[in-house]
């Protein structure tokens, strides 16, 4: 039982410390902070001059107060007001917000996997060249030969 353990943890401590978790762990960390990022810029810079040009409308205060236990609808001057006397709230102006900020961290994310893959084949073209510079045409028959060769294997001619 014990050795079954210890090889277990061995398995652990390999699969761990290999890159590819840790690489996950920095992408995961460093996600969630540029999901801060974009969650501020929606809440703080795009969605107010939205509301200001739609007749000055503050997204975080749209909502709808569903009945008391009394069946009344009590109106409230704001959300946080709602919430306070322990009204049940539908918060669609907030669900509003988070559906733009997911859709910029989709956009961003769109944009920097369209930017690895061209990164991705530019290396893949900088390969292939240099496959491409291990060979040279023989100026007489035009076969492809070795870079190093000093006769044409094909044709015989002195290079």
């Amino acid at each position: 039982m014990i050795a079954r353990l210890k090889k277990y943890a061995d398995e652990f401590k390999t699969f761990a410390i290999k890159g590819n978790v840790i690489d996950m762990a920095v992408g995961i960390i460093i996600g969630a902070a540029f999901g801060k990022i974009v969650d501020s810029m929606v809440k703080d810079i795009i969605m107010p001059p939205m509301g200001w040009l739609m007749g000055k409308v503050d997204f975080t205060n749209l909502y709808l107060t569903l009945p008391n236990s009394d069946g009344e609808i009590v109106k409230y001057a704001s959300l946080d007001a709602a919430k306070a006397a322990g009204a049940v709230t539908i918060n669609y102006g907030l669900f509003i917000n988070t559906l733009i900020s997911f859709i910029f961290v989709a956009f961003a994310v769109f944009l920097l996997i369209k930017f690895i893959n061209k990164l991705r084949a530019t290396v893949e073209t900088k390969k292939e060249e240099i496959v491409e510079a291990t060979t040279k045409n023989c100026p007489k028959c035009c076969s492809e030969i070795n870079i190093n060769a000093t006769k044409c294997p094909f044709c015989t001619t002195d290079l």
